[in-house]
């Protein structure tokens, strides 16, 4: 009985111990196969030690691969706390040259932790001042490579390309929407340690940083120069209230030039306001917008046949009655009788409220709505408004002859450029867009592209047409002339808005603009300026915008190389318009011949000689009576 007992416990015991060598072996299974991942992070995390380097941002180009957005290479200072042996000394120099406060430092260089970074009076270090930490050789204190964004043009399309944080990280414009795209992965420098942080003898390993991802435009940028370079004179000339401006090509959508005033450094954007470098222009503000609005209600009434230009006539005596309201024309006693098409050329209000009425209200309002006005237009830029168009149900009389002439509805720069694109481009409606494509860093090639996209047939390519032969016309013979350029058929429309206030229509203070486009008769690209409240001048779309506009349309006949056109219309001229002359060939003639030959310019000389060895511009160039021609003499 005794040994039976025995046996039962001896039994019991291999039981216990054959069940604790099980869950042994099961605890080193799970250890070795299930948990090794995880338990070997924090093994490492022990020994091994990583010194981050920052990958570039991808970079932004223009459409011929100038580039927008660059990178500068700087140094940001980090520390590993356990590596420093006398830490008030390494916080009193690092304070000192950083221009510190030394607690601050103090608390840094103490840190319970592997590795610290010091943020913000640490990052992005110039050189001079990474030189001199550099060259104290202090044990733990490092320096490592970070990228900085450069923005090589300054204030150049500084709303649309957005600006970055103090870590890289895209907080506006293209830099925001495209931060996942243009930030890249960060590389390291790994090196073994001991339990106490102190650094091993042992091989060091570099693990590349991979850049991110580098993004094309359609931006021209020498059309982008110009079209900047114009507004900081209408802000140095007429100091208005604000001004933008969009360039566009017609026929696909595509932008090729944008900016507004005022504008901001996107290198320094702590200088100014949220509402300064949020308020994209172009895409964000809604206004009235006069007059050239009227290339919708021309379009609509021509789709439907309810005009011909050439035959139909209209008498205007300077205002039309609708139910209890007179709506008068800009120009006091009206413009008398007329055919449609001077109608256009006038920009005559009672005209286009007469065509309105013929259209009727469901009538104008598809075309608004085909034309895509009073929803946004799709751009891929973020902080776009959508205007505000009446609702049909509370559509009177009134407010459909009010709409017929650009008053009474909101609208956005972006979609007047491309519902009137839409116009004149043959009647396709496209969807605006600025990114190009998207580019693998290290050989530019492209990973995805952008394509036009159709959005709908909005008038017929021989209504189309009728427009844009009314819009040459406009420049050639109406309130466009002062955008008028000899040999490139130019047409377009000229605006001037009244702004609100309080419900209230403001006097004196107006957004005049200008849309203009080239060839005529073959669009490539369309211009659209907009000045708010234009100070010391008489505000009329026409003297102030046209200009404008001409002189960026001359920056696009360059930078696209567009050719001159035959057939197209002559200049009407009147009392107060400046002529156009062909430049003579002066070169090789004394000067006494030479400045009668250039009696209609102003003669600027180079030298003291008594022949003109070169001349500027050369000949054959038209250019206004009383501009510059400039001659290098022989002397």
């Amino acid at each position: 009985m005794f040994f039976k007992k025995i046996h039962k416990r001896i039994k019991i015991v291999l039981l216990i111990i054959i069940i604790i060598f099980i869950l042994i072996i099961g605890k080193v299974f799970y250890i070795q196969v299930i948990d090794y991942k995880k338990l070997n992070k924090y093994a490492s995390s022990l020994w091994n030690r990583n010194l981050p380097i920052e990958a570039n941002r991808g970079k932004i180009y223009d459409r011929n691969g100038v580039v927008l957005a660059d990178n500068l290479t700087t140094t940001s200072l980090v520390l590993i706390p356990n590596q420093i042996k006398n830490k008030e000394e390494t916080a009193k120099k690092l304070s000192e040259i950083l221009k510190s406060d030394y607690k601050d430092m103090l608390k840094h260089v103490n840190k319970k932790t592997s590795i610290e970074r010091v943020h913000p009076e640490g990052r992005r270090l110039s050189y001079e001042i990474a030189d001199k930490i550099s060259n104290l050789k202090l044990n733990g204190v490092y320096l490592v490579k970070e990228s900085k964004r450069y923005y090589p043009f300054d204030t150049y399309l500084s709303h649309t390309l957005g600006f970055v944080g103090i870590d890289n990280q895209g907080l506006s414009g293209l830099e925001l929407m495209y931060n996942d795209y243009l930030t890249g992965s960060y590389g390291a420098i790994k090196y073994t340690s001991d339990a106490k942080g102190n650094k091993l003898q042992l091989s060091e390993s570099y693990e590349k940083p991979q850049d991110g991802v580098n993004i094309t435009l359609t931006i021209n940028n020498d059309i982008q120069t110009v079209l900047e370079r114009e507004l900081d004179n209408v802000v140095s000339k007429y100091s208005p209230n604000q001004a933008l401006g969009i360039v566009m090509n017609p026929k696909n959508g595509e932008i090729l030039a944008m900016a507004s005033r005022p504008n901001f450094k996107p290198s320094n954007y702590q200088d100014y306001s949220i509402e300064q470098i949020n308020r994209n222009l172009p895409i964000w503000m809604t206004y009235e917008p006069g007059s050239t609005f009227k290339i919708i209600t021309l379009s609509a009434a021509l789709e439907e046949n309810l005009v011909d230009l050439n035959k139909d006539e209209y008498t205007d005596t300077g205002s039309i009655k609708v139910e209890n309201a007179r709506l008068k024309c800009w120009k006091h006693g009206g413009h008398g009788h007329q055919t449609f098409l001077e109608v256009v050329e006038n920009s005559c209000n009672p005209g286009f409220v007469v065509l309105g009425q013929r259209l009727g209200k469901d009538k104008l309002f598809k075309y608004l709505d085909k034309f895509g006005f009073g929803k946004k237009t799709g751009i891929d830029l973020n902080g776009e408004g959508s205007g505000i168009i009446f609702n049909l149900n509370k559509v009177g009389p009134v407010e459909l002859a009010t709409t017929a002439f650009g008053q009474g509805v909101s609208v956005t720069p972006i979609q007047q450029i491309t519902a009137v694109s839409a116009a004149i481009n043959g009647g396709t409606l496209y969807k605006p867009y600025i990114v190009k494509s998207l580019n693998e860093p290290e050989t530019n090639t492209v990973i995805k592209e952008n394509k036009p996209t159709v959005v709908r047939k909005v008038i017929s390519s021989s209504t189309s047409n009728k427009v844009r032969n009314a819009l040459e016309s406009v420049v050639s013979n109406g309130t466009g002339r002062p955008a008028y350029i000899k040999d490139y058929r130019v047409g377009g429309k000229t605006g001037t808005a009244q702004k609100v206030k309080d419900g209230v229509y403001m006097v004196g203070n107006y957004i005049v603009s200008f849309i203009g486009f080239l060839p005529a008769d073959d669009p490539e690209v369309v211009v659209y300026v907009a000045i708010d409240n234009a100070k010391g001048v008489t505000q009329y779309g026409g003297t102030v915008a046209a200009p404008v506009a001409k002189t960026i349309l001359q920056g696009c006949i360059d930078a696209l190389n567009i050719e001159k056109r035959q057939g197209g219309m002559d200049k009407e001229y009147n009392y107060y318009d400046k002529k156009s002359y062909v430049v003579p060939n002066v070169v090789g003639m004394d000067v006494y011949e030479a400045n009668k030959l250039l009696k209609n310019f102003k003669v600027e000389y180079t030298n003291t000689g008594k022949k003109v060895k070169h001349q500027s511009p050369s000949s054959g160039e038209y250019l206004e009576e009383g501009s510059v021609v400039r001659l290098l003499l022989d002397g």
